[in-house]
């Protein structure tokens, strides 16, 4: 059963497609997406998901689970920066180490997704509450990441306002279109919805497979410049999310019994940020290198959980 999963995983065709991405600027290709299609796709991706996930949220309801996810997943995106923060700054600047820990702290709607298209590879099925907790999971660990920053560099010449940093999160275009999306798919009437059902549901895969072939290409692309920061990153890259979602694979048990639920929350938690993250790190902290914390969670941490991860914490899940 366990090798069963692992071979599911590696050989489903969305993951083969960001193998493909790598070997063709490995054997530099002529290969591209235009830039605009890349753009749309990935809205695509975050409108589908965020809009099955209102709609489901809509049949289910109001409910004591929905309410301790919704916290679960807030205590999450705020732990994680916290602690991480100081382990990095043994080896960092406090800057860098913020904005790593915010990375590792906020989640990634890519590897979400990702994480959809596995679970129905297993016929196996989520809460569309789950989409809202994504969502949410986002600010919080810039939040903390921008107050550790206020507090330990005090010459740091950022926004640091934690509104402004707070508007930013949820005016990130990521963030606006899935939670946008979720709160349409809640309203939405259902008959109605039927009619768009082709669009977020039958194609669904076949513009993941695309989107991870443009993130397969932009890993190859990107992960050189993170050669400089030697081993340390590299192993917080690998050692960190496992840690994260295995903890919170097994922690998840007493927030639902869900599999697919507890799968997620493990996802998420493993995840990293790389869209909604550098915005932020941008303004609050600008002497930040996006080289390094870009590559880490796009390079390392990605491919990471899309291969060995989401296997590893289903695993878990199944098996508590």
């Amino acid at each position: 059963m366990d090798f069963q999963i692992l071979i599911s995983n590696i050989t489903n065709p969305t993951l083969l497609f960001f193998i493909l991405g790598v070997v063709a600027v490995l054997v530099r290709s002529d290969l591209e997406i235009p830039p605009t299609s890349v753009k749309f796709i990935s809205l695509y991706l975050l409108f589908a998901i965020g809009f099955k996930g209102g709609q489901e949220l809509a049949h289910s309801g109001f409910s004591q689970e929905l309410l301790f996810s919704l916290l679960f997943g807030l205590a999450i995106s705020a732990a994680i920066p916290l602690y991480t923060f100081f382990i990095l700054k043994r080896k960092l600047s406090i800057s860098d180490a913020a904005a790593v820990a915010a990375t590792y702290g906020s989640v990634s709607a890519v590897t979400f997704v990702s994480g959809v298209s596995f679970l129905e590879t297993q016929a196996m099925t989520f809460s569309g509450h789950m989409v809202a907790v994504m969502a949410l999971m986002e600010a919080p660990a810039i939040i903390v990441a921008v107050v550790l920053l206020r507090s330990f560099e005090q010459d740091s010449k950022g926004d640091h306002s934690i509104i402004s940093t707070v508007k930013h999160s949820f005016t990130n275009g990521s963030v606006l279109m899935i939670l946008g999306s979720l709160l349409i798919g809640i309203i939405a009437d259902t008959k109605q919805a039927e009619g768009i059902k082709p669009f977020t549901t039958d194609i669904f895969k076949g513009f993941l497979a695309i989107f991870l072939l443009e993130m397969g290409m932009v890993t190859a692309r990107r992960i050189s410049a993170f050669k400089q920061y030697g081993w340390f990153a590299t192993l917080f890259a690998i050692v960190i999310p496992v840690i994260n979602g295995s903890i919170v694979a097994l922690l998840s048990g007493y927030v639902t019994d869900s599999f697919g639920n507890r799968f997620m929350f493990a996802l998420l938690a493993a995840s990293a940020s790389y869209i909604a993250v550098p915005a932020a790190m941008r303004l609050s902290a600008p002497k930040a290198d996006p080289g390094l914390f870009i590559p880490m969670a796009l390079g390392i941490t990605f491919p990471l959980n899309i291969t060995i991860g989401m296997p590893l914490y289903l695993l878990i899940v199944l098996n508590t």
